[in-house]
This record gives structure tokens, C-alpha cells and sequence, in this order.
């Protein structure tokens, strides 16, 4: 297992769920996390402070083409579709996906064609399908796949069509996919080559 990005698709009530999951990350968390939520085009910066009272990662909106790195948490700006290239974040105001933009199948779908099994998809509150696709092809691709459990979502929509779609590798509740993400980081760390490994060519 080698993971690269962390990606997180939410709707209705997921300002809340998203800060119960950042508590559990700590600051030298070593994935880069990247995250759609449905919310007003006028919410701009605010949205942004909110969730970095709650987060020990840096929160920021990326710039198109911008390089995606660990220790970051990115959010898609609103009236944007965020995707992953590889490497690198790109956006886009094509229409919107499920009447929405940005969309989260838009996101989990690249991030699955730039990183395959390197991706792990999280679906959360939400209060339409949107992410069921994204979820099917992140499995297809080999990631992992973590569903909220609906009882303990707001809105468990979203996590039910997602759970329709794909088949996941855990359905939690929010308190605890905080700390499997925390888990899973430390897991890919411990299996990682070192850099010195071996004699130099």
C-alpha cells in the first residue's frame, strides 16, 4: 500500500461533520487531504476560517494548477469543480455535475485516473447522490473507500448511495473516521521504503 491523497465528498450538515473528523489529524499528518462540499457560491472565505478553528493542517482553497502537498487540507472554492491531475490540482466552471459545483464525483473520479490504488475516498453527510459514481470508480481503481455510517449522518442520503454503488472497505461512524484515517496514515508510513534504503546506485 502506497497512499497519495485523501479525498472527502459532503453536502447537508457537512461543515460539522468535516470538524469532527479534523480533530482527530494532527499536524504532521502525512497525506495531503482534499475535500468537496456543496455549499453557497457567496460562502468565500469564512467557510475557511471555520474549519481551520477545527484543524491542525493548513485549510486553503488551491489556485488552479497548484501543486498538491502533504500537511494541507484543500477545499474546493465554491462555484468550482476541483480535480486532481497528478501532482497538481486543477479547476474548472464547466456545468454543473447533479446540480452541483463543484461536484464530488468530479473530484474522487480524477483523483482515481491521477492516483489509482494510491486514493482513499470518504463519502459523508449529504442530502443527494452525488459521490456514488466517484465512489464506484475509486474502488474500480484500486483505492479504498470509507462510507459514513447513515444512522450517524445528518443527511445519509449521499452515504447511502454510496454504499449502493460500491462496495466499501469500512462504513463508520463519524467519531470514528477521524482516527481510521489516522490509522491508515501511520500504516502506509510504516510500509514505505526509506529514502536511504540500499546501497546508492
Amino acid at each position: 500500500m502506497s497512499l497519495s491523497l485523501i479525498v472527502i465528498g459532503t453536502s447537508l450538515g457537512g461543515l460539522t461533520a468535516l470538524e469532527a473528523v479534523l480533530t482527530a489529524l494532527p499536524r504532521d499528518f502525512p497525506l495531503p487531504v482534499a475535500v468537496v462540499q456543496h455549499r453557497s457560491t457567496d460562502s468565500g472565505t469564512t467557510y475557511v476560517r471555520v474549519l481551520q478553528r477545527h484543524a491542525a493542517l493548513k485549510v486553503r482553497e488551491p489556485e488552479d494548477k497548484e501543486p498538491i502537498q502533504p500537511g494541507y487540507l484543500y477545499v474546493a472554492p465554491p462555484d468550482y469543480h476541483l480535480m486532481v491531475e497528478d501532482g497538481a490540482f486543477a479547476l474548472s466552471t464547466e456545468g454543473p455535475v447533479l446540480y452541483a459545483r463543484p461536484s464530488i464525483d468530479v473530484l474522487f473520479v480524477s483523483a482515481a485516473d491521477a492516483y489509482g490504488e494510491g486514493v482513499v475516498g470518504v463519502v459523508m453527510t449529504g442530502a443527494s447522490s452525488d459521490g456514488a459514481r466517484g465512489a464506484a470508480k475509486i474502488k474500480e481503481a484500486g483505492g479504498l473507500l470509507l462510507v459514513q455510517e447513515p444512522g450517524t449522518a445528518e443527511s445519509p442520503i449521499m452515504p447511502r448511495a454510496a454504499l449502493s454503488a460500491a462496495t466499501p472497505d469500512w462504513v463508520l461512524p463519524l467519531s470514528e473516521i477521524g482516527p481510521q484515517l489516522l490509522q491508515l496514515s501511520r500504516a502506509d508510513a510504516a510500509v514505505r521504503p526509506r529514502r536511504n534504503d540500499g546501497p546508492l546506485p
